[in-house]
């Protein structure tokens, strides 16, 4: 098989992950969704009282997929009735306990947590698509590399906030490396901003910034609708 045949093969395994990940994220947003709007009965406000099937479904989808540590519902504050925001946020520890994160939503506190302003949250809201964000070091939960997953999560037509999930880079190179390894010579996986998510050898690092394509790589799109990822390879 030519490079350039192992290099479409390549992003077509890292696509179906993608868009499979995504649909199972879409269909939780759906059940969140079907939930609220059973709960609301009209009202544009989300009460407490409305979130009582989040944890099932947040602990049903982290149990559904292994490289996520964290999963939940983050809303607008906008349309919660408290004054304060509303991020219900699952996560998985190393021993495979799944509990609820807390965060500090009380405005002009030190530890303040405006996750209105993250661009997971903001990108959703303005688009209406999913978003990938990352990767970053997560410094509120586990200080190191992570990508957060979203989807927007609608009721009534409303957009009342955002269905996502943690995954953690060391625990998506299990899934992502063996692939791109299969290609002969140095490649990555670049997000939106040619930043690497996952490389086969030292070349690329998490993080890293690839400015341009270098002489003797291609880079080839995947076919993940609303996101910019690239497999940038070396021919040679």
């Amino acid at each position: 098989m030519s490079i350039e045949a192992s290099a479409q093969e390549c992003a077509k395994n890292l696509s179906q992950w993608f868009n499979s990940f995504y649909q199972d994220l879409e269909f939780a947003a759906e059940k969140i969704s079907e939930s609220l709007t059973r709960r609301m009965s009209g009202r544009s406000k989300i009460m407490d009282g409305d979130l009582v099937d989040l944890p099932e479904v947040s602990r049903s989808f982290l149990e559904g997929h292994p490289t996520a540590v964290g999963a939940g519902a983050i809303f607008a504050v906008a349309s919660v009735s408290r004054a304060e925001g509303v991020l219900e946020w699952w996560l998985r520890d190393e021993s495979g306990t799944i509990s609820k994160r807390t965060f500090d939503l009380v405005p002009d506190t030190d530890g303040f947590y405006d996750y209105e302003q993250q661009p997971w949250f903001t990108i959703a809201a303005r688009t209406g698509h999913v978003t990938l964000v990352g990767p970053y070091v997560d410094y509120l939960g586990m200080g190191e590399y992570i990508l957060t997953l979203t989807v927007p999560l609608y009721v009534s037509g409303q957009f009342l906030g955002v269905a996502g999930s943690d995954i953690r880079v060391r625990d998506l190179e299990g899934v992502f490396v063996p692939a791109i390894r299969a290609l002969p010579n140095d490649a990555a996986l670049l997000n939106d901003q040619d930043r690497v998510i996952v490389g086969n050898s030292g070349r690329f690092l998490v993080g890293d910034r690839v400015k341009g394509v270098p002489p003797g790589a291609r880079k080839i799109g995947l076919d993940v609708p609303g996101l910019d990822l690239h497999l940038l390879y070396l021919t040679s």
